[in-house]
């Protein structure tokens, strides 16, 4: 069973929920009497304080009016933000283009002093070539069924990219041997990315594993691709969001994870060569 990526944002939209109920009860308050203060059908405050519909802003303003606590307004607005970024929808966040997704990383990349990336279909974004993340982004543009400024998005991806070669910082990158396989673009394009991993896999600051298909025994099953920002923050990717793991027990999960799926690469010369024989599978 795969690791659930989910539950950092559940856990942060009930913590919002429960304090809502507690203001409600120490009202004095029944959930009907509560929507007929704010002027809305009691199935909505059953929904709101069982986490299954996120308050509004104006939902909680309503609310704290209605239960005598204008003075938790904001705090309980910045937690229901904060609860409802950690779940955040590729669609909504592409509204404005490709390119503007990925410029909005970059802070979180130059941020971060240890990345571990792990995985298991795609080359790790930090490591694309133009080419490969051009037809990545455009299948992804047609997917979400988004304007396609694929070509400005790459650019932006590569631009990104450069943090590699900052200092101050790690990146410890783990893939599955299958990733090498996966063409995207023209054949050419693929020889590009295949060649320049093994170029980036050389440098004195990048970690570059790969997990032969032919492992006899795994230690774990291939999981989703994620990304682990220092001890922070858990960045995994699902085809139709993007999850922000915080919780530091879960964090303290895929870093156990990603320590077990490192355990069974292959790196230097041995991944060299399967990087290599990818290389001549195009020909």
């Amino acid at each position: 069973m795969p690791i659930s990526p989910s539950s950092s944002a559940q856990t942060a939209r009930e913590n919002v929920a429960r304090q809502l109920r507690d203001l409600r009860k120490n009202a004095g308050l029944t959930v009907t009497e509560l929507a007929t203060h704010c002027g809305w059908h009691h199935a909505k405050t059953s929904r709101i304080e069982n986490a299954r519909t996120p308050p509004s802003p104006t939902d909680i303003r309503l609310w704290c009016r209605a239960t005598g606590t204008p003075d938790r307004v904001p705090d309980l607005i910045a937690a229901s933000q904060h609860a409802e970024s950690l779940y955040r929808e590729w669609r909504q966040r592409v509204r404005s283009g490709l390119q503007k997704l990925q410029e909005s990383y970059v802070e979180l990349y130059r941020s971060t002093r240890l990345l571990r990336t792990y995985s298991p279909v795609l080359v790790p974004g930090l490591l694309q070539t133009e080419g490969y993340a051009r037809a990545l982004l455009s299948t992804n543009a047609r997917l979400l069924d988004v304007p396609d400024d694929a070509a400005e998005a790459a650019t932006a991806r590569l631009q990104r990219s450069q943090v590699i070669h900052e200092p101050g910082h790690r990146f410890v990158f783990v893939i599955e041997e299958a990733v090498l396989y996966y063409q995207l673009g023209h054949a050419d394009a693929m020889a590009a990315q295949l060649g320049y991993l093994l170029t980036a896999g050389a440098l004195p600051q990048v970690s570059f594993g790969i997990i032969p298909m032919q492992t006899r025994e795994r230690v774990l099953w291939p999981q989703e691709t994620f990304d682990v920002h220092d001890d922070t923050l858990v960045s995994v990717e699902l085809i139709s969001a993007e999850v922000n793991v915080t919780q530091p027990s879960e964090i303290a999960l895929y870093i156990k994870a990603f320590e077990q799926l490192r355990s069974m690469a292959v790196y230097g010369a041995e991944a060299r060569r399967l990087i290599v024989k990818a290389v001549e599978a195009l020909q």
